[in-house]
């Protein structure tokens, strides 16, 4: 067996070189994946790497393929759950890909704060970025700019000259109002998010599309801001309108834009002696962890955070690599989880 050679310092590429018995362009082939190297000469140098602990030097690498293998993420308002579900899945998919992740985040996606965060960028040598904008003024604002670098939206729906990945949030919003509507009420509220969010006003306009088609005059829109409070504030004014109007069953429904906002809701109907779903049924948007344990378990709107940064990366490297077939939007399906707080009226 061979007896592994004394380093102590880092182990370079030429140490690699002399432990395998061979030369240093052949361990370079091998880490770049060069296709003309036997079989038995590859498991040679990989053995050495492993035998020596030997991490090739990314900026070394950068150096000689002008690549540096480096993806970054500008991230607004990450403190949210979709926002910061979006980030994890972006981190996992570019990991997969052997990509490293540079993140800016920023409390408001304004056009100075973008092109600062470009810049930024642009100065740790990315070759792209991703971009989490969900809301209409911050997409609307990297539109005006010129990225060195190309580009990708994710989460803000959108039709701007920006490639871009989203859920379907219309259709989100569709599933879960179709599934009210076929419980047995006769018409279904809701609980908006932000005005500048595209994604509350694409769940919005699902919302009412459904019930317009079924030849039903939407109830006034009640609006929150994401966080549980103002779905209790909201939750306090649906408990009174249910509670004052009993004979006319004018609130049986409501459809809440998140499921933080619904868990809000659902304490307010329970303090005010509102039952859920004997009196009114309840159901949220992301299928957050906790969404399952809520009481009742919340019917919602699962989305696919793996998928959308999985595609959102793999349409990034696209552009990367000039092979793109023009500005894309990409739209993930979503999926409706129905749980124990929309029971229908039938069986309550």
């Amino acid at each position: 067996m061979t007896r592994p050679t004394e380093v102590l310092r880092p182990p370079t590429m030429a140490d690699v070189a002399r432990e395998a018995g061979v030369s240093h362009q052949t361990v370079s082939r091998v880490l770049s994946g060069h296709p003309n190297v036997r079989a038995t000469t590859r498991d040679q140098v990989t053995a050495a790497i492993e035998r020596l602990g030997y991490r090739r030097n990314s900026a070394a690498r950068a150096l000689v393929t002008r690549r540096s293998r480096t993806i970054g993420v500008i991230a607004v308002d990450p403190t949210l759950y979709g926002p910061a579900s979006t980030l994890a899945g972006l981190q996992e998919a570019a990991r997969d890909e052997g990509y490293l992740v540079s993140t800016v985040t920023l409390r408001s996606g304004g056009g100075h704060a973008l092109e600062d965060a470009l810049d930024h960028l642009a100065a740790w040598g990315v070759e792209g970025a991703v971009a989490i904008t969900p809301q209409r003024s911050s997409v609307q604002a990297l539109a005006r700019l010129t990225p060195p670098f190309p580009v990708v939206t994710v989460e803000g729906s959108h039709r701007l000259d920006i490639p871009g990945v989203s859920l379907d949030q219309e259709l989100g919003a569709r599933l879960v109002t179709e599934h009210l509507l076929a419980a047995g009420h006769e018409t279904v509220w809701h609980v908006a998010g932000p005005e500048d969010w595209l994604e509350s006003a694409a769940r919005t306009e699902g919302w009412r599309a459904v019930l317009e088609e079924h030849g039903i005059r939407p109830p006034r829109v009640l609006r929150g801001d994401w966080s549980p409070l103002s779905g209790y504030h909201a939750g306090q004014e649906l408990a009174g309108l249910t509670l004052a109007r009993r004979g006319t069953a004018t609130v049986t429904a409501a459809f809440v834009a998140n499921d933080q906002m619904a868990l809000g809701v659902l304490r307010a109907l329970r303090e005010a002696g509102v039952r859920t779903p004997e009196q009114v049924a309840v159901a949220g948007f992301d299928d957050i962890p906790e969404a399952g344990f809520f009481p009742p378990p919340l019917t919602t709107v699962r989305q696919d955070f793996t998928a959308i940064g999985r595609r959102s990366i793999q349409l990034l490297l696209e552009h990367i690599e000039g092979t793109a077939a023009g500005v894309e939007h990409i739209v993930v399906e979503p999926q409706l989880i129905v749980r124990a707080s929309t029971r229908s009226q039938d069986s309550a």
